[in-house]
């Protein structure tokens, strides 16, 4: 009898949760949240609060601006690098041609002079 009695008064002891169900909603659009009452004074938050959400939001957007420019900074290297290489390409590209020409000339200028040796020679 005495762990009866000691069971019985633990039972109230203990916090027992009753979760209240609404049921169906009288209009059946069971998927919207249910409405609450309207309290016009429920929104209004002290001056100290606002406060702190504006130096929060400044910091925010302080943080978002130099992210930004970092990413800005990062694709101009980029994009600047990549003009560096086409413009150095172009001018090896350059030389090769003038060399590509000048050897040309150079071969037919001794072609030439093979042609008066024989000339000469025969």
């Amino acid at each position: 009898m005495s762990t009866s009695a000691v069971e019985g008064a633990a039972a109230p002891a203990q916090a027992i949760t009753v979760v209240k169900t609404l049921g169906m909603r009288e209009n059946g659009k069971q998927w919207h949240a249910p409405k609450k009452a309207f309290r016009p004074g429920s929104g209004l938050t002290s001056y100290e609060k606002r406060a702190k959400t504006r130096v929060a939001q400044a910091a925010m957007k302080a943080k978002e601006k130099e992210l930004k420019e970092e990413k800005e900074a990062e694709r101009q290297r980029r994009t600047q690098a990549l003009k560096e290489k086409r413009a150095a390409k172009e001018e090896k590209d350059r030389y090769e041609q003038l060399a590509a020409k000048m050897h040309k000339k150079r071969l037919e200028r001794l072609k030439r002079k093979e042609k008066r040796n024989k000339m000469i020679s025969s």
